[in-house]
């Protein structure tokens, strides 16, 4: 069934499928994440993703996802290390102390997907590096909270702004959070900022995906040569967090949270 800018509401089978996609999602990230120390490279910790994919029976959501006429994205995990935003594409770089590594990630079980993002640091990270990944991740859960149901879909937003700037902290407008379910990406967008209030109202079974880009600098985009990767224009730190939610009448539930999960 779908409302509004053709929002779906799913049933109790697409759910089952939906929560099977979102903790493997959740426990290759795990799994992703104790591998990403230094001296790793990107391309190795993509490889790891593709085996636990094979050995699951599950699909990549990302390996050959090539949308408005942009190459196919030639790998499974989106990863970015210090200035790269998002989209960065797993190769030789060498991870190394102090870096700060966004992982996004996502599969499907049966055609219905499971999206979900983390930044996490590699070595010891700077304090400025630790407090932009701790207000970031605040930021996702701040608009996580407002995903009840008759809420206003602007009213995540709002609430990522509100928390990432009143740190001091830019958000990307470039990118935004999105619907997921038998599509990676469906309707709605979800920008990480504006006014509350605005947009369709939440109701039980929707499915989103909110993930909050936030940069220490400037928000400004480049593009790089590759066509995906995305870094900020000043160079500064940007950390990304993504979980995949339900909204319930008791409140939103977070398919891809696991313990010990950001």
């Amino acid at each position: 069934m779908a409302y509004g800018d053709r929002i779906t509401v799913k049933t109790r089978r697409e759910l089952e499928r939906m929560r099977e996609a979102a903790r493997h999602v959740g426990e290759i990230l795990l799994e992703l994440r104790e591998l990403a120390k230094p001296g790793v490279t990107t391309a190795e910790l993509d490889r790891a993703a593709e085996r636990s994919i094979e050995r699951r029976g599950v699909v990549s959501s990302f390996k050959g996802y090539g949308p408005h006429g942009l190459p196919q994205y030639p790998a499974s995990v989106c990863i970015s290390v210090n200035e790269e935003i998002v989209h960065g594409i797993p190769g030789p770089r060498v991870l190394e102390d102090g870096d700060i590594l966004s992982m996004d990630f996502g599969v499907s079980v049966d055609g219905w997907h499971g999206d979900s993002a983390v930044t996490v640091p590699i070595g010891e990270i700077k304090e400025e590096a630790r407090r932009l990944l701790e207000t970031t991740r605040a930021s996702l859960y701040c608009g996580i909270e407002e995903m009840l149901s008759g809420n206003r879909i602007s009213d995540i937003g709002a609430a990522v702004q509100k928390r990432a700037e009143g740190a001091g902290y830019s958000v990307v407008r470039q990118f935004v959070g999105h619907g997921i379910g038998r599509k990676l990406h469906e309707p709605p967008q979800i920008p990480n900022y504006g006014p509350a209030g605005k947009g369709a109202r939440m109701r039980p079974g929707m499915t989103f995906a909110i993930e909050p880009m936030v940069c220490v600098g400037s928000a400004e985009v480049e593009m790089l040569d590759d066509e995906w990767t995305a870094v900020t224009a000043d160079r500064s730190l940007s950390a990304h967090f993504e979980h995949t939610i339900l909204v319930t009448e008791q409140g939103p539930e977070v398919l891809t949270k696991l313990e010990g999960s950001h």
